[in-house]
């Protein structure tokens, strides 16, 4: 089957991962989809020399890797929606969302893509589904995931069990199909949403277990800001399918 998938992935500050996670991902696209393909990195401007490593890996892969520099900080949500303009411009089939941070495994790319061609609209790494699972974290840092989760699946009442996850193959009919330009979310409640529009769009969303490992290097960029975001943002979205 002839398809060019995207991955993006968004970076701020991944000076220590992004030399690994680029090339991980491209090894594993070449498997599934030699020959089209590309990696997106999109950097905020990050200080700490992040975007200048991105364009040395971007010089050196013979055009699989592309670079989006953006002026400033603007959180995940803005991040990724440019790159998933750029990616449907240049007439991307399948696009991915991923950390920099290798949390998400590339080796798991194939196993996304195998869900669409089984019928999946969206295939979302799972933590939470059957068979996924998550290392190197702590017993709290665990409850308060799940937590999160729970609380996003009742207030939303979807299915879904791990709508937080942020690892994620689109088809591009489901990016085309969900009102990108109105998303207003920019933390961690992005991945919410979008799997939220995604269902109420009558798109067909498939949780593939995964195992979602800590980043080894850098720091989260969880904070007060983005829980809030989330706290005050849920009941909006669910008061919006009130409403429709």
């Amino acid at each position: 089957m002839s398809r060019t998938v995207w991955i993006v992935i968004p970076t701020y500050n991944e000076l220590g991962n992004i030399e690994r996670a680029a090339p991980a991902a491209c090894r594993e696209l070449e498997r599934v989809a030699p020959g089209s393909f590309r990696v997106l990195i999109v950097d905020d401007s990050s200080p700490d020399g992040t975007g200048e490593v991105a364009d040395r890996l971007a010089a050196e892969s013979d055009g699989t890797i592309e670079v989006l520099h953006r002026p400033r900080r603007e959180g995940l949500g803005p991040a990724y929606l440019a790159g998933f303009a750029r990616a449907l411009a240049a007439g991307a089939d399948l696009v991915f969302e991923m950390d920099a941070d290798m949390s998400h495994n590339p080796a798991d790319v194939g196993r996304l893509v195998g869900a669409i061609d089984d019928g999946a609209d969206l295939a979302l790494g799972s933590r939470y589904t059957r068979g996924g699972a998550v290392a190197d974290w702590g017993p709290l840092r665990r409850l308060v995931s799940r937590a999160g989760c729970l609380y996003a699946r009742i207030v939303l009442g979807l299915p879904v069990r791990d709508l937080t996850g942020g690892y994620k193959c689109f088809r591009r009919e489901v990016l085309e199909g969900i009102d990108l330009p109105s998303v207003r979310s920019h933390g961690y409640v992005f991945q919410v949403e979008l799997t939220l529009r995604a269902v109420r769009a009558g798109f067909r969303v498939v949780e593939v277990p995964i195992t979602f490992s800590d980043r080894q290097h850098g720091h989260s960029k969880m904070s007060t800001r983005i829980a809030l975001e989330a706290a005050w943002l849920l009941p909006q979205l669910r008061a919006r399918r009130q409403s429709d």
